[in-house]
């Protein structure tokens, strides 16, 4: 009875350690979340009214305003930018953001992966390691984006994305990533990036009413690899608080659930305890019963 009593009590002291470490985790994930999140509220009305804007002047431009980077093609080669994070220990986030890609490829461009033509440019360890795993063409140079997150980093990752396109390397380029709502909800996104889409209504192309100082050639020109480096930070910075807070929804979680092992623990602790002090007293009184005999 002994043994079982401190093996109880080795459980317990190590639950108990497990869930100091958890508190801990939640509270950086926590203090993180909040810089993250700052960051992407600030960034995306910026982003989507940028992103809108683009797609309503292709859209509304006879000819070919966009150049290559606008034009659709007959889709032979696919590049898929998957977003995810580094690290683990934020719940099912990183198979999430993995799955929706995955879907994706399903629905979309099964020919396409069977003659091995879908190609994944991970942002993010885990989406590397999920993809390389799987057999998938790996473009590896941008993996490790988080450990120096900067948009000037983000920005070559676009760029190369944006020559490979234009080259013809790659004839259509999705990109995957969750969009940030709060600490416990994130929506996990796949939308076109490259051709550049258009926005439609019923069928019909929006007309747009702007005025534009200088031609219209002359700011789409410029403007366009301006607005496309960033609707990529945008997602990165999306996963990034999305990361945090899938962290800290996690670490809580599990926090709860080492409390309620630690009370059922306990409650076995003292039941093995009660029992052997019985079993104790049992035997001195039968021995002094004996004595007395």
């Amino acid at each position: 009875m002994s043994g079982a009593l401190k093996e109880v009590r080795i459980r317990i002291g190590s639950v108990k350690t497990t869930q100091q470490i958890t508190k801990a985790m939640k509270m950086v994930s926590a203090a993180k979340l909040r810089r993250a999140q700052d960051a992407i509220t600030q960034m995306r009305p910026y982003a989507e009214k940028l992103q809108e804007m683009l797609s309503s002047i292709i859209s509304s431009s006879e000819g070919d305003l966009g150049g290559d980077l606008s034009k659709e093609r007959d889709v032979n080669k696919v590049l898929f930018i998957v977003v995810t994070s580094d690290r683990g220990l934020c719940g099912a986030f990183n198979s999430n953001i993995i799955k929706a890609a995955k879907a994706k490829i399903a629905d979309s461009y099964t020919k396409e992966e069977a003659a091995g033509n879908i190609a994944v440019l991970p942002l993010g360890k885990k989406g590397m390691e999920a993809f390389a795993r799987d057999g998938f063409t790996i473009e590896d140079a941008y993996w490790d984006i988080f450990s120096d997150l900067s948009f000037d980093n983000v920005k070559k990752a676009a760029e190369y994305v944006r020559e490979a396109y234009l080259n013809g390397t790659y004839d259509r380029v999705e990109l995957v990533y969750s969009q940030f709502k709060n600490a416990a909800t994130q929506d996990f996104i796949c939308e076109g990036h490259l051709p550049i889409p258009k926005i439609e209504n019923e069928g019909e192309v929006v007309k747009s009413d702007f005025i534009f100082e200088p031609s219209k050639e002359v700011l789409i020109e410029e403007l366009m690899p301006k607005i496309l480096n960033t609707q990529i930070f945008k997602a990165v910075l999306d996963v990034n608080a999305s990361e945090h807070g899938a962290r800290m929804t996690a670490m809580d979680k599990a926090t709860e659930n080492a409390e309620e092992l630690l009370k059922d623990l306990k409650l076995t602790y003292n039941r093995a305890r009660q029992a052997a002090i019985t079993t104790e007293l049992t035997e001195i009184v039968s021995g002094a019963a004996a004595l007395e005999g």
